[in-house]
């Protein structure tokens, strides 16, 4: 709030539960137990969609995400989960994803394949991070649209799983010029090794993401936290050691009730727009800093090309102390409006879960959240149930991705083709009227106002006397985020005798009077 025209008055924030329920969800498929989910959509036409499942699943859509056609990967060097995918400016598809191969180690190397008729066929595949027996996994890619390069990165274990303090992990970096042929040899580009545990101590979760002039910039948990790393000669060259972004309290491996495993993992995406945000670069993860109780989606984000990270802005906007978790994150390149896909469980008791959708279209200043599963599920502990959602944005056309399991530990994946503007649509017509109480009225000294805000909105509350004439302006044009918000108006603070008053709240342009009587 700005200055002296709070000077008088306290605001209690209180933030609401379930802002908005809408959702037209569509089955993609719950063939070959999928989960572990990814989607892209071709920013050349966004009717075009291709999604993918672990093991081998992949699916494509030609009507936006409202049908799908369901398929299965085959490679020599084998399909062992992990299914990344990305478009280039040819509309060419490039899928990522571990191995197995008859003649090899599991998950020996990363394997990509290439299809460039929207996933009628595919190559068998080119590779990346041989080494040895050597497990190369949990990798993530992005193309850099100004020269079609593709950018890659991974975690490298010494013996996956050991325990061992003579076994490492490390964070590998590999690029491909020629459109998937070859790939560079891999770089090592964090200083601070972990173990090979799978688990908090291990570095991990390194997702790539390409800066306006060809930066990469790159952050992973490990034994350090949350850590950034950044190439500004398209990867070349890193910094010698990592950037801590900050502490992930408790972990990044997370217990979530219900669930066989879960993790926070961090997620790297940068604005490449020509909006307001231009070159911001945004992490999102999850952690139990409120309590084991009580998992929570935040974000921190760089404006100095990762040099400097604002303190964790929290997605989720309820105060229901519950789990939200498995979060991903992706900005529309159109517009710099950020959204973000999670599973919630604000609205009950146990461990049913929903899945909402965040969004800020101010840099990650404010969010609003959505509920789009049109129904809860409940997963089942001794079931895996995978290691992450996804969410794919471009040209105003949103497109979550998640799995659900049924009572039999059965999996299928989903996602929601309702349109931005019809979620936008409804959170503006619950906006429509000003929201707003004042009690107890009449008074004797000190009332409340209650504003219940719908959006980000705008805030002005004047205070005038009874023929009208204005006695003070007490909040001037602010801008104040979605939720409850009450405010305290002490008449002995404002120095008004007893008499007949009117506050005028005005909230976006819309204006509600509202009469008060102070007694004594």
């Amino acid at each position: 709030m700005k200055g002296k025209s709070m000077k008088n008055i306290c605001v209690v924030f209180l933030v609401l539960h379930g802002i908005v329920s809408v959702g037209q969800n569509v089955m993609i498929s719950d063939q070959n137990q999928p989960r572990e989910t990814c989607i892209a959509i071709d920013p050349n036409n966004t009717d075009r969609l291709i999604a993918g499942a672990n093991l081998n699943n992949y699916c494509t859509s030609l009507d936006g995400g409202k049908t799908w056609l369901v398929k299965k990967l085959e490679s020599s060097f084998g399909v062992w989960g992990d299914p990344v995918f990305d478009f280039d400016t040819l509309g060419h598809i490039y899928f990522f994803h571990l191995s197995n191969p008859a003649d090899g180690n599991w998950i020996d190397r990363i394997v990509c394949q290439k299809s460039t008729d929207f996933g009628s066929t595919w190559t068998d595949g080119t590779y990346m991070g041989l080494n040895g027996a050597k497990a190369q996994d949990k990798e993530w890619s992005v193309v850099d649209r100004r020269n079609n390069n593709i950018y890659v990165t991974w975690t490298e274990f010494d013996k996956y799983g050991s325990a061992s303090n003579q076994h490492y992990s490390r964070i590998l970096f590999s690029k491909s010029t020629d459109a998937g042929a070859t790939w560079s040899n891999p770089k090592k580009i964090n200083s601070v090794l972990g173990d090979c545990v799978d688990d908090d101590n291990t570095v991990e979760g390194a997702v790539p993401a390409v800066g306006p002039n060809g930066e990469v910039y790159v952050s992973w948990c490990g034994p350090n936290g949350l850590s950034f790393n950044k190439s500004e000669d398209e990867g070349q060259t890193w910094l010698s050691s990592e950037i801590n972004i900050g502490e992930v309290p408790g972990g990044w491996t997370i217990d979530i009730p219900g669930l066989y495993r879960a993790n926070g993992l961090p997620i790297t995406k940068c604005d490449l727009s020509d909006g307001p945000n231009k070159g911001t670069i945004y992490v999102n993860w999850a952690d139990q800093r409120n309590g084991t109780d009580n998992t929570d989606i935040w974000l921190a984000k760089s404006t100095d090309k990762g040099s400097t990270w604002s303190e964790p802005i929290r997605v989720n906007t309820d105060s229901s102390n519950k789990h939200q978790f498995f979060t991903w994150m992706d900005i529309d390149q159109t517009n710099g409006n950020l959204y973000f896909v999670f599973y919630d469980r604000r609205n009950h008791t146990d461990n049913k879960t929903d899945v909402y959708m965040a969004i800020s279209n101010d840099g990650g200043i404010s969010f609003q959240n959505i509920k789009i599963s049109e129904s809860s599920f409940e997963p089942i502990s001794d079931k895996f149930f995978g290691d992450y959602n996804n969410i794919a944005a471009h040209a105003n056309v949103v497109r979550p991705i998640w799995t659900r399991m049924n009572k039999n530990g059965e999996t299928s994946i989903w996602t929601d083709v309702t349109s931005i503007e019809t979620l936008t649509s409804k959170i503006e017509e619950e906006q429509k009227e000003v929201d707003t109480k004042l009690y107890p009225n009449p008074t004797e000294r000190l009332a409340y106002l209650s504003i219940v805000l719908w959006w980000k909105s705008d805030v002005t509350l004047d205070l005038f006397d009874e023929k009208g004439g204005l006695i003070k302006t007490l909040i001037a044009d602010e801008s104040m985020s979605l939720g409850h918000h009450v405010i305290s108006l002490d008449a002995n603070i404002l120095k008004i005798a007893p008499g007949k008053y009117f506050y005028r709240v005005t909230v976006n342009g819309k204006k509600r009077s509202l009469k008060t009587l102070i007694v004594n």
